[in-house]
């Protein structure tokens, strides 16, 4: 081959290679995320949802490089920031953070502007944790079911309770509480859980249904006391705390559980990716000690098989808010 046609094989060879390194240059540039992706948690800090927010897209953020930043938007028992998330643009670039609270509003509030089933895709849940019932240990001396049971019924009315809100699964464990044990505490909800958990601390309030996520510190530093978990089981990391149904209260039994929603329309490439980070982070072995240091279970659960389990939670929690008459406080 003389100097002029090895030159153009040369240059031919060379323009085929970068003719095949578009493609996945332009990939690369394209592949989610390019920028930082917000998830807007409907809490204050403090709260269950955000116990679980970060430390997960702390981890996502570090093993992918990407940002994935914490944006609290809390108010209205978390149907605030579900609306704010249900209108932003579907670009792949926002998320929504949501909990059991989600599938109880649509029974509490009759004019949400968003609809959970419908305005959003469901992504995967997070975790699922028991409830537990936590006191104050300087005004509530019981330190079992059965104790504060008798206490309630000898002083109806005497005893409140916190919530994070109207319409939270807060609200509705402990209406569910006291319609199975026939008793009365007053409610108060609050703006949140982290809030909720202040004032029990400070003895603000008595007592409160929450999730142990949120708790789960408070008890191990003896700031609050656990009394009784509503799981079927004891929970992960809280072996010497029974269940409510060990402690006399067969039937009660709830679980506060998180999940990532889209809004509908969000392109499927940011969905399978979000998915794809989750999936890593939740089988990280970080993650697996911090959700057993928060007494909570990995439910395996995404894309259409979560939107089904939303969707039979709204059904079961609009018949215990009917058997219960709980109404916005």
């Amino acid at each position: 081959m003389n100097h002029i046609n090895r030159r153009e094989a040369l240059m031919g060879t060379a323009g085929l290679a970068a003719g095949l390194a578009l493609p996945s240059i332009a990939r690369a540039q394209s592949a989610w995320p390019s920028k930082p992706v917000n998830i807007i948690v409907p809490f204050p800090p403090g709260g269950g949802t955000d116990a679980f927010a970060r430390p997960l897209f702390a981890s996502i953020t570090k093993s992918s490089g990407r940002q994935f930043l914490i944006d609290n938007k809390g108010g209205a028992g978390g149907t605030l920031g579900a609306g704010i998330a249900a209108k932003a643009a579907p670009d792949g670039y926002t998320f929504f953070m949501g909990a059991v609270h989600h599938a109880i509003a649509p029974s509490m509030y009759p004019k949400l502007d968003y609809n959970i089933e419908t305005d959003f895709i469901p992504v995967g849940l997070v975790s699922s944790v028991p409830q537990v019932i936590v006191v104050n240990p300087g005004k509530v001396q019981a330190t079992t079911l059965p104790q504060l049971l008798e206490f309630i019924r000898k002083n109806p009315g005497k005893l409140n309770y916190g919530s994070a809100g109207n319409g939270t699964s807060h609200h509705l464990a402990g209406e569910l509480f006291k319609l199975q044990t026939k008793t009365f505490i007053t409610h108060i909800p609050y703006r949140g859980a982290g809030p909720m958990l202040q004032d029990l601390i400070a003895g603000q309030v008595d007592l409160c249904f929450d999730g142990l996520g949120s708790s789960a510190a408070h008890i191990k530093g003896g700031r609050i006391r656990a009394i009784a978990v509503a799981g079927e089981r004891r929970a992960p990391g809280f072996p010497d705390v029974p269940t409510a149904a060990e402690s006399g209260v067969p039937t009660y039994k709830v679980a506060t559980w998180y999940a990532i929603w889209a809004p509908k329309g969000t392109p499927a490439e940011a969905i399978s990716g979000m998915q794809n980070e989750m999936r890593k982070a939740l089988a990280s072995d970080e993650i697996k000690a911090a959700w057993t240091g928060l007494g909570t279970e990995l439910p395996n659960t995404w894309g259409p098989d979560m939107g089904r389990f939303v969707s039979a939670e709204v059904k079961r929690w609009a018949e215990v808010v009917k058997n219960s008459g709980a109404k916005l406080d």
